[in-house]
């Protein structure tokens, strides 16, 4: 009991010890680590479930090759059996002494089964194995796409919100200036008692969109923990890569990408030879099919056991199978008309997100070079209302406009930035760029 014990504790001091450093160790995010957006990828693309539930779609597909190609091999079974047979009672109820009525069975066999000659159903079938292989490969890099895609809106989102909560920062810092000299002008008598009160109420605004500033960087911190996988990420830093730089993008030849690359589109055109091979395959069901049958067993009724074999060759010909097989082949033809019909939904929506993401991408890149000239307009703007107000010929209201002017401006140019980075990752999902 004392030994128990003692292992027991050994047992728990080492998972206390041990465990810690290997959770550490796979740790996908360290605190106070400093995440751009292609590690804050590389972690979503490790850790997210949806990679790994395509993934082991993915896993699946290949199995069902293989069970496919299992056809092509011989099927070997073995069986063995035991059976006593005692008296019996006949028909006038005298117990029957009839010799060899009372006896031991014992038989086993091992038996081999081989398709010799299925014209083409096996091969077909592995076709069709393989070009879903190939549809679950695209559908696995289109997993891969929309959790990339998902990471960069959320990174951005940060960088955006983030950015929103300095602006609201130093809007509170500048209502406090504008307070502190509506007090000092008041107490010498040179503004009346309306300018503090203004300069209040503005800097307790001021306050709440700083609250409600700082509550969306929190979420969007958040948003991001979801996209990359990791919801109870520890504290981390992002990197700001919110800086310009305009790209020209040929619109035609981003289309002809989009439609040769996109891994949706590839799954769609893949199912289709599928649904074609499987038409084949169920036409099949009207031709007959060999297999070829050995044996060998052992039987009697008393030791060493009686031996024998056989060996043999089936033709199989379907004469009538209820119309099931013309039922089958009708249900294929069906179901390749649905994909193709869907192909053709996919090409508009694909021919409508490309040039979605392109135009938005132009207006984005135009609107950031407005929103520089409005921000330099509105900080001189606030400058010149500042002075005014300081040498006493201007007014409170003069100075809110200002603010608000100078502070709307610089959203503006952040919600510009946040737009042009968005538009470049949507028209990169859109064309399958990987």
């Amino acid at each position: 009991m004392k030994a128990f014990m003692k292992n027991k504790i050994f047992l728990l001091i080492f998972v206390g010890l041990f465990l810690p450093f290997r959770a550490a160790a796979e740790a996908p995010i360290n605190k106070g680590e400093t995440l751009e957006v292609k590690r804050c990828i590389e972690i979503a693309l490790k850790q997210h479930p949806a990679i790994r539930a395509a993934a082991s779609t993915l896993k699946a597909g290949e199995s069902r090759v293989g069970q496919a190609k299992s056809g092509y091999y011989p099927q070997v079974s073995g069986s063995a059996g035991y059976s006593r047979t005692s008296p019996y009672r006949t028909t006038s109820g005298r117990l029957s002494t009839t010799a060899g009525s009372i006896y031991d069975s014992t038989n086993s066999s091992i038996g081999l089964n081989q398709n010799l000659f299925d014209f083409g159903k096996t091969s077909t079938q592995v076709r069709i194995q393989n070009l879903n292989l190939d549809a679950s490969r695209s559908d696995f890099d289109n997993a891969n796409a929309q959790v990339i895609f998902g990471v960069k809106q959320a990174y951005w989102g940060l960088l955006r919100a983030r950015r929103n909560q300095d602006v609201a920062r130093e809007v509170v810092g500048q209502y406090k200036q504008h307070l502190g000299r509506a007090k000092g002008f008041f107490e010498v008598g040179l503004k009346p008692k309306f300018d503090v009160t203004k300069a209040e109420v503005d800097l307790s605004n001021a306050k709440l969109n700083l609250l409600k500033a700082e509550n969306a960087q929190r979420l969007a911190r958040v948003t991001l923990n979801n996209a990359m996988g990791a919801p109870d990420a520890p504290d981390y830093e992002i990197q700001d890569s919110l800086a310009f730089q305009r790209v020209e993008v040929d619109l035609d030849q981003v289309m002809k990408q989009a439609y040769d690359r996109r891994p949706d589109l590839q799954s769609i055109l893949a199912k289709k030879k599928s649904l074609d091979e499987t038409i084949t395959l169920q036409k099949k069901g009207y031709t007959p099919y060999v297999t070829g049958n050995a044996s060998y067993g052992w039987g009697g009724d008393s030791f060493p056991l009686d031996q024998g074999w056989n060996i043999g060759a089936t033709l199989n010909i379907p004469l009538f199978s209820g119309f099931s097989t013309k039922y089958q082949v009708e249900e294929a033809r069906a179901n390749l008309d649905v994909l193709k019909a869907n192909e053709e939904t996919l090409r508009q929506g694909i021919f409508l997100e490309v040039k979605q993401a392109w135009l938005n991408l132009q207006e984005a890149a135009d609107r950031i070079a407005t929103a520089e000239v409005i921000v330099r307009q509105a900080a001189e703007n606030l400058e010149l209302a500042n002075g005014r107000y300081a040498a006493g010929v201007g007014n409170p209201i003069e100075v809110t406009d200002a603010l608000v002017a100078e502070s709307n401006a610089q959203m503006s140019f952040v919600a510009a930035l946040y737009d042009y980075k968005m538009a470049q990752a949507t028209l990169e999902k859109a064309t399958g760029e990987k």
